[in-house]
């Protein structure tokens, strides 16, 4: 793989982890619509890491 998409990964992954953090954060000590942005941040998590995942994975 070329240096440039590993660091694309490595940044994704990193992108990933602070979704993670920020919707945590956003779920649990806010209401309305900034709950519902959390579970986004969450969802688009998960979804990168999926990314990662289908590039890494032979």
């Amino acid at each position: 793989m070329p240096p440039i998409a590993t660091a694309a990964l490595s940044i994704a992954m990193l992108a990933a982890f602070l979704l993670l953090f920020v919707g945590i954060k956003l779920i649990r000590g806010s209401e309305g619509p900034a709950r519902q942005r959390g579970w986004l941040m969450i969802a688009m998590a998960l979804i990168l890491v999926a990314n990662v995942l289908i590039w890494t994975v032979p």
